[in-house]
């Protein structure tokens, strides 16, 4: 199902109109036809969800809607009961135990999993089980494809403490823009504070990739332009640029040395820093992923 946004017309449009009506987002009419009132109704229903709220409706949002793509029956992002998911997605994956994620994961995330693995070196269900755990803790189950960077003055300066020394935080508190513009600037190949990199690329995907040469090397991995079209990460590409992630830091040798609580601090240190928050959670994803993966 092709990505609908403000023009598109035909019977998925009115699936989507119907769909956003039933769940209290008026579309402002359900005639089968894109304007601005979908759009709106659709921007609100994404923020209720924490996704990205960019008005168009991709794969991610039209799972999260319950509006399927038979091909990839995809479920609703962050629900236990995932739908069923079709038997040529799991066995597009061959060695890896697809079907036993369902009920586990969104259908919509099972069925990325075939073309990241394939691309992405996700060769045994160990690697999997390591790698979805840690997309799940750093997404909230798969919920979230874009970083949350709304913090009130006192948040900040437990959060970002390095760059707010000696600056007064009350200018940025409850405003993303600004907070992503100061805390991600001259960084990562972003410009300064007022280029407005540190905002615009900001964490994306299941592991919130981060920074302009990160979406560039990313760009030019999956051949399309994710520097021009930032959203893509979050909509299109939210497991395979976790997978990226995992692939540049070459964490996959670390998910190979096992399936106890060790592996996943390492693993976890990789992708969140030498003080990993929430390990726990991440040990408890680990054994809940692999068990149903076995």
């Amino acid at each position: 199902m092709p990505t609908l946004k403000l023009g598109s017309k035909g019977p998925d449009v009115l699936a989507l109109q119907t769909k956003l009506k039933e769940l209290g987002f008026d579309p402002k009419g359900v005639d089968g036809n894109f304007g601005l009132g979908t759009k709106s109704a659709l921007i609100a229903f994404q923020k209720s969800k924490s996704l990205n709220a960019d008005g168009a409706a991709g794969p991610v949002t039209m799972a999260a809607l319950g509006i399927c793509d038979p091909a990839a029956s995809p479920g609703l992002p962050g629900s236990q009961s995932a739908s069923a998911v079709s038997p040529s997605v799991i066995s597009s994956a061959p060695g890896l135990n697809l079907a036993g994620l369902t009920g586990h994961l969104p259908g919509s995330v099972i069925a990325q999993i075939p073309e990241t693995a394939s691309r992405f070196g996700i060769t045994s269900n160990l690697r999997l089980a390591h790698f979805l755990a840690q997309c799940a803790l750093e997404s909230n189950r798969f919920k979230a494809t874009v970083e949350n960077l709304n913090y009130s003055a006192q948040r900040l300066l437990k959060v970002f403490p390095k760059y707010f020394k000696g600056v007064d935080p009350a200018p940025y508190a409850n405003n993303s823009i600004k907070i992503g513009n100061r805390v991600y600037a001259n960084r990562m190949g972003n410009g300064n504070e007022a280029s407005g990199d540190g905002y615009r690329f900001r964490g994306r995907g299941y592991i919130q990739l981060t920074g302009r040469n990160n979406y560039t090397s990313f760009s030019q991995f999956i051949g399309e332009d994710c520097v021009a079209n930032p959203d893509l990460l979050a909509t299109t590409y939210p497991l395979a640029s976790a997978g990226f992630f995992f692939n540049s830091n070459k964490i996959w040798p670390i998910c190979d040395q096992g399936a106890n609580d060790a592996t996943v601090r390492a693993v976890s240190t990789k992708v969140n820093g030498q003080n990993p928050h929430a390990v726990p959670e991440r040990i408890a994803f680990f054994k809940e992923f692999f068990g149903a993966l076995k």
